[in-house]
């Protein structure tokens, strides 16, 4: 069965991590304790490092949770866009991937998606009710110039990605953790000039194919994939088949690469039981988290998309979906 988890955007506990508990999740999303007194080491380490990874754990632990996934990474541009500095930018990674490695971390969910990562060009949409929901309106950046660090083509991000994985999978094979790419969000190229390479069905079976590994692997963010394809519940099975799922982020959008909105879990068009019901089918039991919920009224979110309430709505329909689709005949 899935292991339920949710994302903590704190380095230290908060009522909201006991509510996690106090609702059945128990596995959690983590990200680096970037600031040294969050976890009040030697302000030389990073936080990459075995001692504030190792204590942030402890903090998550200690609050009934198991930490499954490290969503987050240390600096990767000039990996992605093959600038000197990767090679040092490269041990930082592996640092983190062996570290994670003995403290028993399994996922790391990165991406490749240089130097624009992840983009909303509203952030207060009005959804259903009124609740506020972030979107994507790709007519706001056509005509921005491009990043300040340049751009690259998608040639050299694929050539760049070959050159990282074919080092860095090995080192995650010894350390027995799954490297989960993360699609581009949105999947759309290019942005700004910069080419995104990690947009389409097709490009993630490139991924897994550059070098066959269970270690090498895909975060299936469903409102990314959704974007992709008309037969979301068709492509956990293809890449469930495969063993290439380390991670997923479940979440809907309404709309088309270049301009969409998110919705609830429980109105958006994809459905969402049939996607349970797929990766039952497929024999995945990995972890997978809610994603960017709307802010509903008189809540607040201090990253939009993670309101308190939202998250607990969206954690209630996942319970039920998955008791749904893990249901077995005559079960009362």
């Amino acid at each position: 069965m899935i292991q339920l988890a949710e994302i903590l955007l704190e380095a230290h506990p908060t009522p909201f991590w006991r509510m996690l508990r106090q609702v059945g999740v128990e596995h959690a999303v983590g990200v680096l304790p970037r600031r040294p007194r969050d976890w009040r080491g030697d302000e030389a380490d990073h936080p990459w490092d075995l001692a504030p990874l190792s204590v942030y754990q402890a903090a998550v632990e200690g609050e009934g949770l198991h930490l499954a996934v490290i969503e987050d990474n240390p600096p990767m541009d000039r990996l992605r866009l093959g600038r000197p500095g990767r090679d040092e930018e490269f041990e930082q990674v592996a640092t983190l991937v062996r570290n994670m490695g003995r403290l028993g971390i399994p996922v790391l969910c990165y991406n490749w998606s240089a130097a624009l990562g992840w983009l909303r060009t509203e952030l207060a949409v009005r959804g259903r009710g009124g609740a506020l929901v972030a979107g994507y309106d790709h007519r706001r950046l056509r005509d921005a110039p491009p990043p300040r660090s340049g751009t690259a083509d998608e040639d050299d991000l694929w050539a760049n990605l070959r050159y990282f994985l074919g080092r860095i999978v090995p080192v995650a094979e010894q350390a027995g953790v799954r490297l989960a790419m993360h699609p581009d969000d949105p999947p759309l190229s290019p942005i700004r000039g910069m080419a995104r390479i990690m947009r389409s069905v097709d490009a993630f079976q490139r991924l897994v194919d550059l070098v066959p590994s269970p270690a090498n692997a895909i975060t299936v963010c469903q409102g990314n994939f959704a974007l992709m394809t008309d037969d979301l519940p068709a492509v956990i099975r293809r890449f469930a088949a495969q063993d290439a799922i380390a991670f997923v982020h479940f979440r809907d959008v309404r709309g088309t690469p270049e301009r969409f909105v998110e919705t609830f879990h429980d109105e958006g068009p994809t459905d969402m039981l049939a996607c349970l019901r797929a990766y039952r089918e497929a024999g995945f039991d990995g972890p997978l988290r809610t994603d960017h919920n709307p802010t509903l009224e008189g809540d607040h979110a201090d990253v939009p998309g993670y309101s308190p309430l939202g998250r607990l709505h969206a954690i209630g329909y996942v319970q039920g979906l998955r008791e749904a689709a893990y249901a077995q005949p005559g079960r009362g």
